[in-house]
């Protein structure tokens, strides 16, 4: 069926694609706690996740843009918070990796005071997205970053990536179990993979339901 307009109305029954991208911008990077960052006039949805993870890859495919976040061949050279306005509705902010053994300890520990500013200062913060590797258990930072979480109260989704590394069967054995082992709500969990972009559209679908809900600072 066509609107009077042209365009076409969705079958019934069928829901329309969530996170529709139109419009993405670059707004910059903040290096420091208390340094600049972009006016914090839109809401804002963070990705959390130890270096190596898929985040770059993740963003990307959520977006469907290929270079929105560059996927580095040197896992923990990100050393900012860099700001992605969608639409000029939303800002996705990509956090600094976490967890790279390589890199020098002095650099890693300013990382953390960085996060963590931002985590407890940003008036428009949502929600985040805490990401996890399949194959992997989780760290110490992990944990510390989901108790982290847990006691400022954001609201928090956690994305498990890479799900096409493994077979269908094991893949959802694994997600069993780092959700049980983290003590985690199945609703909160959503296996995700960059290469054939399963749990794109849950993970689309949730974000816009962080961002529509009151802002979790105020309740």
């Amino acid at each position: 069926m066509s609107r009077t307009d042209g365009s076409e109305e969705p079958q019934s029954g069928m829901r329309s694609e969530p996170l529709v991208i139109r419009r993405l911008e670059f707004l910059g990077g903040q290096a420091s706690p208390g340094g600049w960052r972009p006016d914090a006039g839109l809401p804002e949805v963070a990705f959390s996740g130890r270096s190596n993870v898929g985040k770059s890859s993740l963003l990307n495919t959520l977006v469907k843009h290929n270079s929105l976040a560059r996927v580095s061949q040197q896992p923990g050279k990100t050393r900012e918070i860099n700001f992605f306005s969608v639409n000029d509705a939303l800002v996705l902010v990509d956090l600094p990796g976490y967890g790279y053994a390589r890199v020098a300890q002095e650099e890693r520990a300013k990382w953390r005071p960085l996060i963590n500013a931002y985590l407890e200062s940003s008036a428009q913060l949502r929600g985040v997205v805490q990401l996890l590797d399949v194959r992997r258990e989780p760290s110490p930072d992990d944990r510390q970053m989901l108790e982290f979480l847990a006691e400022l109260g954001a609201p928090t989704i956690v994305t498990i990536t890479k799900v096409d590394k493994l077979s269908r069967a094991r893949a959802a054995a694994r997600v069993g179990e780092i959700t049980a082992a983290l003590g985690l709500e199945t609703e909160q969990v959503i296996p995700f993979s960059a290469v054939t972009r399963a749990g794109r559209d849950e993970l689309a679908s949730a974000i816009e339901d962080l961002v529509a809900a009151p802002s979790w600072r105020q309740r």
